[in-house]
């Protein structure tokens, strides 16, 4: 089997055992967060960074959530890390927003948080945020067990079905199961330009 045979093969695999329960409620999250007239915070880091601005674009465009990204300002998120730390910059920025109880947090990551390995710890401090003021946390993640995946009101975890590919799968399958919140019927409000022009 060649490498690209295997690399479908996996991504099959993991299609197949995606918890869709899990995504279900992930979406009823999502429409219950807009019917109260909550803001959704995105957070990601590193390749998740591009996914959570690709999210604040589909979320409010198609689905109608006032949603925003901590990492789509660059000269905050720079600032931020400069003077509080890494480990403080979402934490921080959320403050800033005035997070509240009608608010949501929703979570991209591969690791997603761990005390004892020192993993992801911005996203540990802002869940912890969002527990203290009431606000409800959301995640797709790659690592069952993270601190994310524990803490979340509801996670899709993307199953590990070869160690050696958890962050390209968990990286892919970010998108795959943002498109499927987004194209929901519950949630999408907007026809995206493609479909409509289909239909003309």
């Amino acid at each position: 089997m060649s490498y690209s045979q295997q690399h479908l093969k996996e991504t099959s695999e993991i299609a197949a055992k995606l918890n869709a329960d899990e995504c279900e409620k992930c979406v009823r999250e999502l429409v219950a967060l807009r019917s109260r007239g909550g803001r959704l915070f995105c957070l990601g880091i590193g390749g998740s960074v591009t996914d959570v601005s690709h999210a604040v674009n589909d979320f409010r465009k198609v689905a109608g959530l006032e949603c925003y990204a901590p990492t789509d300002n660059v000269s905050e998120l720079t600032a931020r890390t400069y003077d509080d730390g890494w480990a403080n910059v979402f934490v921080e920025w959320l403050r800033c927003s005035r997070l509240n109880a009608k608010d949501a947090l929703f979570i991209l990551s591969v690791g997603c948080g761990n005390f004892e390995k020192n993993v992801s710890p911005g996203f540990i401090s802002a869940i912890q945020l969002a527990k203290q003021v009431g606000a409800r946390v959301i995640g797709i993640v790659g690592k069952d067990g993270c601190y994310t995946a524990t803490q979340a009101d509801a996670c899709v975890i993307v199953p590990t079905v070869n160690p050696n590919n958890i962050v390209p799968h968990s990286e892919a399958f970010h998108a795959v199961v943002l498109h499927l919140f987004i194209s929901h019927p519950d949630l999408k409000v907007n026809q995206t330009k493609w479909e409509s022009a289909h239909r003309s």
